[in-house]
């Protein structure tokens, strides 16, 4: 199983720059894709941006332009540059992966316990 544990949030003025981090452990054959999700109070949780292979990377719009998403393999982390961040960017961010314990078994899911991001205007 995947265990995943972001670090980076905090509170940042608007036009800010914040660094989000997730660590991966644990025991697995592989990790094919890894990805940011938030969620706002009151709203949906969002697919923010999302690297499958290690390279082929995807942004929702709101965020194209500003954020970069990125792995280090050699680490086992997968991070997410924010910049230009906007009051609405305001959310728990949350780090997401899909991974198979063996060669040959059905993939799963891992989540992450979170890391408050708050812009201020």
């Amino acid at each position: 199983q995947v265990q995943l544990v972001e670090s980076g949030g905090g509170l940042v003025q608007a036009g800010g720059s914040l660094r989000l981090s997730c660590a991966a452990s644990g025991t697995y054959f592989s990790i094919n894709y890894m990805a940011w999700y938030r969620q706002a109070p009151g709203k949906q949780r969002e697919l923010v941006a999302s690297i499958a292979n290690g390279t082929v990377t995807n942004y929702v719009d709101s965020v194209k332009g500003r954020f970069t998403i990125s792995r280090d393999n050699a680490k086992n982390m997968v991070y997410l540059q924010m910049n230009s961040l906007k009051p609405e960017d305001t959310a728990v961010y949350y780090c997401n992966s899909v991974y198979s314990s063996t060669r040959y078994a059905i993939p799963r899911l891992s989540w992450g316990q979170g890391t408050q991001v708050t812009v201020s205007s």
